[in-house]
């Protein structure tokens, strides 16, 4: 019986005979290794930072703001106004199905003083809800506006990272301190912590600043919603939930349910449905291309152990003479076929882990992210190296098998 030593020794004799081809071949093996991990390894990288960069905006949120109707209804023409109060916003918090979270948004720029600083800031008020939609971290010691913020209509400010520097100064703490706005204190209670956003609807967040919705009203004497930020429990129902939230409004402010202009929806979640089969098909390309590149690495093996079927037909003819039986032959040639590859796959594999062990101290993770070679792309390296193997092997392995004896020692 063949055991993986004989096997070991009788590769590294074949190895050292031909020391150039074996060095060919076991580098196309490693060169397709690396294609295949790092191909698969960089898509899985790019995808999970475009997830990060799309969910700086929010966590699969939809963004409405009302509009003109564009079609008459029940007697009322187009092109009528139309305003969303709290008694709507509760409406639909209480009416619409399928909503996890919703909260009006009223915007305004403000001027800031601090010491000897005025700075013109764009402020929101909002609900406590707000924050964790738009993924509004605040850094450690801080917080974000909470309910009794809201019903005490308290004169608390939450402020952009940005914005704290430009007003307070890189390195000082700003939370505790007091700034007048519109002419009002209002006391700093968190700074949002850095985060990535490559969209926005009104401006980026590190340059804004955030107060309750109700003190909003009460300094300003707003009554009316410039935007209404909901998201749906379940990501996938949004346009359902996005239908249910406009009949809510349609049955209160009259207007035609498919009237789009009258309520306008932005799906945020539809840019993550989007990048989630952008990329499983970007993925599966790559992973096709680097694939070809392995296979290429399979046809050198197979020409050598042609090569290596050649030099021992006599000594193969031999041991069929003394009773080695065809499966004990071909089985020879195959394990020595998969440790080539083995060998090949584990030196390109070592390599693949490197460039992603040394990749991120290059800084531009926010623009491709990191390559990630995670359990799946291993086991699907494996298999992919494995299948290689066997059938670069089978062929060789199998002429082999199928020798003469008789002739085979005459060669």
């Amino acid at each position: 019986m063949l055991s993986l030593r004989d096997a070991l020794r009788q590769m590294w004799r074949d190895m050292r005979s031909q020391k150039l081809r074996t060095f060919l071949t076991v580098f196309g093996i490693v060169w397709g290794t690396v294609s295949v991990t790092l191909l698969l390894a960089f898509g899985k990288g790019m995808q999970s930072q475009m997830v990060v960069n799309a969910a700086g905006l929010g966590d699969g949120i939809c963004i409405a703001w009302p509009g003109l109707t564009s079609i008459p209804f029940e007697g009322l023409g187009k092109g009528r106004k139309i305003r969303i109060n709290e008694d709507d916003v509760e409406a639909i918090r209480r009416q619409a199905p399928g909503i996890r979270a919703v909260s009006s948004e009223y915007s305004d720029t403000m001027k800031m003083n601090y010491g000897t600083k005025t700075v013109a800031v764009d402020v929101s008020g909002v609900a406590p809800e707000f924050g964790f939609m738009r993924n509004i971290n605040p850094q450690p010691g801080s917080r974000f506006i909470n309910p009794t913020d809201m019903d005490e209509q308290r004169r608390v400010l939450f402020i952009g990272w940005k914005l704290a520097e430009q007003v307070f100064g890189k390195g000082t703490d700003p939370v505790g301190k007091t700034v007048m706005l519109k002419g009002s204190p209002f006391l700093v209670i968190g700074v949002l912590e850095e985060k990535i956003q490559q969209s926005s609807y009104s401006g980026r967040d590190n340059g804004k600043g955030f107060i309750p919705g109700t003190t909003f009203r009460a300094l300003t004497g707003s009554k009316w919603v410039d935007n209404l930020i909901y998201q749906p429990a379940v990501m996938k129902d949004s346009k359902a939930v996005t239908d249910g939230v406009r009949r809510v409004l349609a049955g209160r402010q009259r207007f035609d349910p498919e009237d789009k202009e009258a309520f306008s929806v932005w799906d945020a979640t539809e840019q993550f449905a989007f990048l989630a089969t952008f990329f499983l098909s970007f993925r599966l390309f790559l992973g096709i291309i680097g694939s070809f590149t392995l296979i290429v690495g399979g046809i050198g093996v197979s020409n050598i152990m042609n090569v290596v079927v050649e030099e021992r037909t006599k000594e193969i003819g031999i041991k069929m003479a003394l009773g080695a039986k065809t499966p004990w032959i071909l089985r020879q040639f195959l394990l020595e076929t998969l440790l080539i590859t083995a060998m090949g796959g584990l030196v390109g594999f070592g390599i693949s882990m490197a460039v992603c062990a040394v990749f991120p101290s290059f800084k531009v993770t926010q623009y491709v992210g990191d390559p990630d070679v995670s359990m799946g792309v291993a086991l699907l390296t494996a298999a992919v190296l494995g299948l290689t193997g066997l059938v670069a092997g089978y062929f060789p392995a199998r002429e082999a098998s199928r020798l003469d004896p008789v002739v085979a020692m005459k060669l």
